[in-house]
């Protein structure tokens, strides 16, 4: 990916600074349009580009980015109401420059409303037509003195687009909440997921404590806690530099980890000596919790199908000191053999399918999603969360286990897809005595033995998991 953009029905190319925050964030946003990469993968590359932001500047495009993300649904009812143009007939880069400077004269008090408009003005120049830098000038100077007292949609006539506006989401996902929680607990989820969440760490136990980490962050990071659930978690805001940057991060004391995938691996409940699959590893977040709780003792197989994943996990499996970590490429989707083995690997104690799915229980950090999910992929990601258990089924030793995870509460990857397993693995059940989870989790599950967390309920991403348990060989299911 290169700095320079395509943009405008002309095709003509445009140079982005590498040091002006509101220029960066736009070419985020006209990336995320062409629909190929996640927000993560996008920033990942920028920051593969040598960006020359300052720390203020650094925040400042933050903001944009994950403000413009959440209100987006707002910004274009306000935008909607001021422009003569219908705006989905709005060149997508001129929208995106609208959308950058509303939020500005809305959110960010710091800013002068003279220079949210002069920068978008300017920014519109340079990336788009002449016309167009003249419509956002009058657009958002207009919006500027008057969005305050344009109307909403009316929550008694249309109860739905109402919140969609409000709560700037989209209508399909307000109409799908409403029916799975009702007016006052979706309108409490959505302010949650609208809410920036802090930034939270899990400890890494192999080279110190809880206590001692918290005490060495407190020179860099501001409102440290810990968290409610999980022993090993840490919250804090605003770190003085980025996490890299931090001496502790350098020095392999912690992960950054929402405190609900830290509960993930308590429940997996791995110990020294075991024979663990992460099926899905990918950069390693669990993978590195797991090889904590077996002490760094016995045989870890992480797994993925991409290979630049699998390599940033083996640099951080040395960061943090980890050394039994194998990692092997594969696809899930492609059966294994019988007679599968891999390194010495065939059976295991214990697998984790941490699946793809949705992601719209991290929504809060990934608000690109919201935008980007339709409604009819749920049963394509049911399908293949279930074809990966299936699967991986085969692999589980006789009285062994298997946690299933998602980062989403939505039933048809939750309840749906333990159905769809269950129904065709007779030899599996889900497993009600649940060992090794702290005390006070076991709230958090609910009788049909799923872990269950919600932004809006528990402070922490929203997450399912269950773990399976293979029945023994003598009960003749095998």
């Amino acid at each position: 990916m290169s700095l320079t953009q395509k943009l405008g029905k002309r095709g003509c190319f445009a140079k982005v600074s590498k040091d002006d925050p509101r220029k960066i964030a736009l070419f985020v946003l006209n990336s995320l349009d062409k629909g190929r990469r996640t927000l993560d993968r996008i920033l990942e590359d920028i920051q593969n580009k040598e960006m020359a932001l300052s720390r203020r500047d650094q925040a400042l495009f933050s903001a944009l980015v994950y403000g413009v993300l959440r209100w987006r649904g707002q910004l274009d009812w306000i935008i909607s109401h001021f422009s003569k143009i219908r705006i989905h007939k709005i060149e997508p880069a001129v929208m995106n420059i609208l959308r950058l400077g509303l939020f500005q004269i809305i959110y960010l008090n710091r800013i002068p409303v003279s220079a949210a408009v002069n920068t978008s003005v300017e920014i519109a120049k340079s990336f788009a037509s002449s016309p167009a830098a003249g419509f956002t000038n009058a657009l958002l100077r207009k919006a500027a003195g008057e969005y305050e007292k344009i109307p909403f949609p009316d929550p008694d006539k249309n109860p739905v687009c109402s919140l969609a506006v409000r709560k700037s989401f989209p209508e399909w996902l307000i109409k799908r909440w409403l029916k799975q929680f009702g007016l006052k607990e979706t309108e409490a989820l959505c302010d949650a997921i609208n809410t920036i969440p802090p930034i939270t760490v899990r400890t890494n136990s192999l080279r110190t404590t809880r206590d001692d980490l918290a005490e060495r962050l407190a020179s860099d990071v501001r409102q440290i806690e810990n968290t409610t659930y999980s022993p090993d978690g840490i919250r804090f805001i605003k770190p003085d530099r980025s996490i890299p940057e931090i001496k502790a991060f350098k020095d392999g004391w912690f992960q950054v980890q929402d405190e609900a995938a830290q509960l993930v691996a308590r429940l997996l409940n791995p110990g020294p000596g075991d024979t663990v699959l992460d099926a899905c590893a990918g950069f390693g977040g669990k993978t590195g919790h797991i090889a904590q709780m077996m002490k760094n003792t016995g045989r870890l197989l992480a797994m993925d199908n991409q290979a630049d994943k699998l390599r940033q996990l083996e640099s951080e499996m040395k960061r943090l000191g980890i050394s039994i970590v194998t990692t092997c490429n594969y696809d899930l989707t492609i059966p294994f053999d019988r007679k599968f083995s891999y390194m010495g690997f065939s059976g295991f104690d214990r697998i984790l399918l941490d699946a793809p799915c949705s992601g719209l229980g991290v929504l809060r950090r990934n608000p690109d999603a919201k935008w980007s999910i339709s409604a009819n992929r749920f049963n394509r990601y049911k399908a293949r969360q279930i074809n990966f258990l299936n699967n991986l089924a085969q692999l589980v030793k006789p009285s062994g286990t298997m946690v299933y995870a998602v980062c989403s509460t939505e039933p048809e990857e939750n309840e749906e897809v333990v159905k769809g397993f269950l129904n065709k693995h007779p030899e599996f059940i889900v497993n009600n005595k649940l060992e090794g989870l702290p005390e006070n989790v076991y709230s958090l599950v609910n009788k049909n033995q799923y872990l269950k967390t919600y932004p809006h309920i528990n402070n922490m991403d929203g997450f399912f998991a269950v773990c399976f348990k293979r029945l023994p060989v003598s009960e003749g299911l095998l």
